[in-house]
This record gives structure tokens, sequence and C-alpha cells, in this order.
């Protein structure tokens, strides 16, 4: 990883304005020395994966909890990949059932964090998922 530090960008997709497990995700990643990215609230899919690219960051975090997770999910990680962009690690966190839990990770997201984990348990997941991708 060229000892630079972690770039995260963390996003709210669409139209769920409740914003504060972001914002948490994000202050705890920043206060563990990582480069944090914070979009926003009412991000599209397209506008998400350009900030990725635009950022060259190393992960993407999705903070879903209005339940259309499994469209979010699937769209970014299309659009990762369309970009040339499958080495980003994409994981997220928010309401999401444990019976959706295979098909994001068939989607290819590397982990989903709901109520409960610790900001501890991201930070170590985003260090071991980016150096695995990086080795």
């Amino acid at each position: 990883m060229n000892g630079r530090p972690l770039r995260v960008l963390i996003a709210k997709p669409g139209l769920d304005g409740h914003d504060r497990g972001a914002k948490v995700v994000a202050r705890a990643l920043r206060d563990a020395g990582m480069e944090v990215v914070y979009t926003g609230l009412r991000q599209t899919a397209p506008m998400i994966v350009r900030a990725a690219i635009q950022e060259d960051v190393d992960a993407v975090g999705l903070s879903v909890l209005s339940g259309a997770h499994l469209r979010y999910f699937s769209e970014v990680a299309q659009g990762l990949r369309d970009a040339g962009a499958e080495d980003v690690v994409l994981f997220g966190g928010g309401i999401i059932p444990d019976q959706d839990l295979p098909e994001l990770r068939a989607l290819g997201v590397g982990r989903v964090f709901t109520p409960g984990s610790s900001t501890r348990e991201v930070i170590e997941y985003l260090r071991e998922a980016v150096a695995a991708q990086h080795s």
C-alpha cells in the first residue's frame, strides 16, 4: 500500500436522510488514521462510483436504512466493475436482514455491519480487506 493512509468513501444512497451512523463510522475511520470522503445524502450509484474513481479510494462503504440495499449495492458493485475498479473493497452497514447477506456477498460486498457492530470491527475489517486486495 505504498505507505499512504487508507482512503475510504462513505456514501448514503437513495432518499434516506438518516446519516448519523455514516457520520459516526466516518469519524471513527478518520480517528484511526484513514482518509475519509463523505459524499453526503441522496447519492445515486453513478455519483458514488464517480466519486470513488475520482478520489482513488481503497474502499466504498454504503449506509442503507431504507430497505433498498440489494439495489444500491448491486448498482455500485456493477459500476465499480464497469469502471475497472473491481479492486475497491465494497462494504456497508445499516438495517439489512440476515437473509439478504448471502446475496450481498454474491454481489461482491465484502462485509455488512448491522446495528450493534463496533467501529473497531469496521476499522479492523478495512485494514485486513484492503491489505488482502493489494497483496
